[in-house]
């Protein structure tokens, strides 16, 4: 009988043991996703001056435009966690897309090779930031999977470790899909 209960109880102890490695190998993981992204949000954010004064020596009198891209970029750099960090950065990629906005009433600015090289950079770096999103997701995707699944939600509680919240980002780059309707005859 004690034979059956020690096996039992090393049983346990070594899954608690396996799943608890598990659960701290997912939040490392999630960690360092999460560093990708930061990575690539402050390339992003280190273009944005650049790109604001490009298209400020093209359209003096729009000088909201450019505050309110400053501050965003400002808020952006300054947010913590996903959820935050997610608000701030669509916040700015709507301020993004004011400025780009602002660019197309300027050919002039259009045609420079400056704001064409920035353009250009800026899409490849929210290349690298969708990338860095689809893995900071998965990861997040595995962790919380660990975390709600039974039992191994029994030794993340005692570990401590939660879910953990999706990013979701909107990029200055996208574009928005053209609305088609077809005209009945």
């Amino acid at each position: 009988m004690w034979y059956i209960l020690g096996a039992a109880a090393l049983l346990l102890l070594l899954y608690t043991v396996i799943t608890y490695n598990r659960l701290v190998k997912g939040s490392n993981l999630l960690k360092e996703a999460w560093s990708g992204i930061d990575v690539q949000l402050k390339r992003r954010s280190d273009l944005i001056p650049t790109l604001v004064e490009t298209v400020k020596g093209y359209s003096r009198h729009e000088q909201t435009v450019f505050t309110q891209v400053t501050e965003m970029r400002t808020a952006a750099m300054g947010a913590r966690g996903a959820r935050d960090k997610g608000l701030a950065e669509n916040a700015l990629t709507a301020g993004l897309k004011d400025l780009f906005a602002l660019a197309e009433a300027y050919p002039d600015l259009k045609a420079s090779q400056n704001y064409l090289t920035l353009q250009e950079e800026l899409v490849q770096v929210e290349d690298q930031v969708q990338l860095a999103r689809r893995y900071y997701n998965g990861a997040v995707r595995l962790l919380n999977n660990l975390v709600e699944s039974f039992p191994s939600n029994l030794v993340a509680k005692l570990a401590g470790l939660s879910r953990a919240e999706f990013f979701t980002l909107e990029l200055a780059t996208e574009r928005q899909v053209p609305e088609v309707s077809w005209a009945e005859k």
